[in-house]
């Protein structure tokens, strides 16, 4: 796949202090996931809910910011990787929200909007009787004194919650064996973040914000991360030097090329500086350049996948697919297979318009989207091999995979309804069809209520 590939989703609505995550981009690579998902595999087992039991998923977004939506999923926007200066920092964020999905806060959201409803509702009704007893001024004022009092009462109820996640995180942290350094030293970074913002920290105001004042944050947890026996632990010098790689590219893929040369200049040699400067070149179609610095970090580290990846991204997207398999069946191959990895291999194979290579472009797909159904970007490629092979029916359901997942629901219908009716009836694709119809269905359903 290309480097965090864009995939529509559609998120519930974010609570908790973040906004609206409604048709947000993901963005999706196989080196980030994989560093991501090791950094909370700890933190979930110390939580008590398992290793591999929490996903995170990088949003394409550049505030600084993270969230849980229900489930056991945590959202991190691209902001967020971006301000960290160290893996200890993300390890703490990742904390905090586990605080939130064990704390149940996302089921409990409806209890604090209850409360607060319930006390407009009554304001409201003192307000109408004020209004019949003559007092028009006092009935307004009545009720907008219920509406304020419903809003300290919701407010009050997401601080506590912040400060219960915050508490949890501090205890996942410890029982993990790693240091509240970073959670403290990012909560410094937010006050820093709210000073510049010219936010008040009179603690008077705090009762009008979602979440307690960072400096009160820092003054509730330094004391018990201080005693921790973990305090004066370093970051894992493995995991931190995976971030920096994977935080430099993800700028590199984010920012123009100036930014990214200004931030990495070619005097920097190290991995970081050279990924990130490879994305830049690449984007400005400096082919040259940009094999360069990756053959320079395939010299130190020849069977790295991800370098593999993306020289053979740079090839395949610069019109050359077929110098592009070399590295892409490397890296698969070093990679088992990524799902990440494996369809820019298909996409390389179909792009070489040789149709010897179509059986392998099939197979390669068909697995990547057999480990990880949630692809729209292999199940196009794969509907253009079924096309290229005269398979109507089954090219056509590729297109209705890719259009559920791409927030295309009428599209999706049509094409589940003409794969249907091509397919073998009672054959898996056969049944896959009218699974992805009724799911089409559910979400026409859900825009229509919406509207």
């Amino acid at each position: 796949m290309r480097l965090l590939t864009y995939v529509l989703a559609a998120l519930a609505i974010a609570m908790l202090g973040a906004r609206p995550a409604l048709a947000q981009s993901i963005l999706r690579d196989a080196e980030t996931e994989q560093l991501l998902q090791e950094l909370v595999d700890p933190l979930a087992e110390a939580a008590g809910l398992g290793e591999g039991a929490v996903e995170v998923v990088l949003i394409d977004d550049g505030s600084i910011n993270a969230f849980v939506a229900g489930g056991q999923r945590i959202y991190v926007h691209s902001g967020l990787i971006n301000e960290a200066d160290s893996v200890n920092e993300i390890q703490g964020v990742l904390a905090h929200e586990l605080g939130h999905i064990t704390g149940g806060h996302i089921i409990r959201f409806g209890e604090g909007a209850g409360n607060a409803t319930r006390i407009t509702l009554l304001s409201t009704l003192a307000g109408i009787a004020a209004a019949l007893a003559g007092g028009g001024e006092a009935a307004m004022g009545v009720m907008a004194l219920g509406q304020q009092a419903a809003m300290r009462s919701f407010l009050s109820f997401t601080r506590t919650q912040e400060a219960s996640a915050d508490a949890a995180g501090a205890e996942y942290l410890s029982e993990a064996g790693i240091s509240g350094r970073g959670s403290i030293e990012f909560f410094r970074k937010l006050q820093s973040y709210e000073f510049r913002r010219g936010i008040s920290q009179d603690q008077d105001q705090e009762y009008g914000r979602t979440h307690p004042l960072s400096g009160n944050r820092i003054a509730a947890l330094q004391a018990d991360y201080e005693t921790d026996p973990a305090w004066d632990r370093p970051p894992d010098p493995d995991l931190q030097e995976r971030f920096l790689r994977i935080k430099a590219k993800l700028f590199g893929y984010k920012a123009t090329p100036e930014r990214t040369l200004n931030a990495y200049p070619t005097y920097m040699t190290g991995v970081p500086a050279r990924y990130a400067r490879a994305y830049a070149y690449h984007k400005d179609a400096l082919v040259d350049r940009a094999l360069a610095e990756v053959d320079a970090l395939l010299e130190m580290e020849p069977d790295n996948p991800y370098f593999l990846e993306l020289k053979g991204q740079i090839l395949l997207e610069s019109g050359r697919p077929e110098d592009a398999l070399v590295p892409l069946r490397r890296s698969v191959y070093l990679t088992n297979s990524n799902p990440l990895i494996a369809p820019m291999l298909g996409h390389a194979l179909i792009a070489t318009e040789d149709p010897a290579n179509y059986a392998e472009a099939e197979s390669v797909l068909r697995a990547a989207v057999g480990r990880d159904h949630e692809n729209p970007f292999a199940w196009y490629q794969l509907g253009v091999v079924y096309g290229h092979r005269g398979d109507i029916p089954r090219a056509q359901l590729a297109s209705a995979e890719t259009q559920i997942m791409s927030g295309a629901p009428q599209m999706a219908l049509r094409s589940a309804r003409s794969a249907e009716a091509g397919l073998p009836e009672g054959s898996p694709d056969w049944i896959r069809a009218q699974d992805v119809a009724l799911q089409a269905r559910a979400q026409i359903e859900r825009m229509d209520e919406r509207n």
